[in-house]
């Protein structure tokens, strides 16, 4: 056992404040008089002697001065204070707020001023529908006997169940010390009536779907409401931790829920078809376009090509007209004998025909065609 460490039969309670510290000093000083002025006293009795006057008044003057002393330094150890990082200490002069100190050694008048100490960087938490203990994976939540925060109306009529947390910080001590009586009420109860509000207003579905924006809109005008009350906390997030159908109609929500995510898969198939053939049939189309209209050049083009030669024709042939039908005659003969199988000759005044065979050309393998010419 170390030399420093009493056993725990010899162990007393330390004092934990200075007044108890004093209380004690003064007990042990008295103590220490009194047992030294019975010593002297049982001294020096005898009979028709006594002596004890002058030993008690110079026990008690000895008292009264080292009481006095430990007053003196009580008060000198009272009138400073320590503030640590992240707090602020708020002081009261005769009850009135005076000033706000930062971290560090700072003074005070002992028994005039009053000091308080705010955690401003601790972040502080309310839970609705709700309650949580334990930390880490010890942590353990417990719904029973909150239905009534949880429970809600939506602007469709339906009731839906939600379960969120409110995380602030202190960001005026002073507005958050007496402004309010009870701030942490204070917050669950402005925070009820806004979740209550914004979800009156909302549909089922889009309470269900849109849970980020429900939670924008939810912290900006909780925090804008404490505002006006000086509460002089920050609204850091809303969490909404479950939005859930009551239980006695959860089986009906899911089947709706499933019928919803059916539709929505025949419609991404549909989506999905309609994407592969519409593309599709829109690059046939322009490409049918796209032929026809080179089709029509084509076709004008050709127009234009025997307009154009028909007229250098005509004028040829207004210019001689026996030459030029001439030509044309042996023009058109010569494009179309040579595609011709077989060739009869009528004379005149005579009814049946000459057949003049072309003996170099191969056997017909097709049905006769009689073809008649004028000269």
């Amino acid at each position: 056992m170390p030399m420093n460490e009493q056993p725990p039969w010899g162990r007393k309670k330390k004092p934990s404040a200075p007044e108890d510290i004093l209380a004690q000093i003064i007990q042990a000083i008295r103590d220490f008089f009194e047992g030294q002025g019975n010593g002297k006293n049982r001294k020096t009795e005898g009979p028709g002697v006594d002596k004890t006057q002058p030993d008690n008044t110079r026990g008690g003057a000895l008292l009264a001065a080292f009481v006095v002393a430990l007053l003196i330094l009580q008060l000198g150890l009272s009138a400073f204070f320590t503030i640590a990082p992240g707090e602020v200490g708020v002081v009261q002069r005769f009850g009135r707020y005076d000033r706000t100190t930062e971290p560090g050694l700072h003074l005070k008048i002992p028994y005039i001023e009053q000091l308080t100490k705010v955690d401003v960087e601790r972040v502080r938490k309310e839970e609705f529908g709700f309650r949580s203990s334990g930390q880490g994976q010890n942590s353990r939540f417990d719904r029973t006997d909150y239905e009534m925060e949880s429970l809600m109306l939506t602007g469709d009529k339906n009731v839906i169940e939600m379960a969120w947390i409110v995380q602030y910080k202190v960001s005026d001590p002073v507005h958050f010390l007496f402004k309010v009586r009870d701030v942490p009420q204070a917050v669950r109860d402005v925070s009820e009536m806004v979740i209550r509000r914004l979800v009156g207003n909302m549909d089922f579905d889009y309470v269900l779907g849109n849970r980020d924006a429900l939670a924008a809109a939810a912290r900006q005008e909780l925090q804008d409401e404490l505002n006006d009350l000086e509460a002089g906390i920050s609204v850091f997030t809303i969490q909404l931790q479950d939005i859930n159908p009551p239980e006695p109609v959860k089986p009906a929500f899911n089947e709706v829920n499933e019928a919803d995510q059916d539709m929505m898969r025949l419609v991404n198939e549909a989506e999905k078809v309609y994407n592969e053939i519409i593309p599709k049939a829109r690059g046939s189309a322009k490409q049918i376009v796209e032929e026809a209209h080179g089709y029509a050049v084509e076709r004008v083009n050709r127009a234009r090509g025997e307009v154009a030669r028909f007229q250098a024709i005509l004028k040829e042939y207004q210019g001689s007209e026996q030459v030029t039908r001439q030509r044309m005659f042996l023009e058109t003969m010569e494009e179309i004998l040579p595609k011709t199988e077989r060739l009869y000759i009528m004379e005149e005044g005579r009814n049946a025909a000459l057949p003049l065979i072309n003996l170099s050309a191969p056997p017909p393998q097709k049905t006769e065609q009689k073809t008649g010419q004028q000269p």
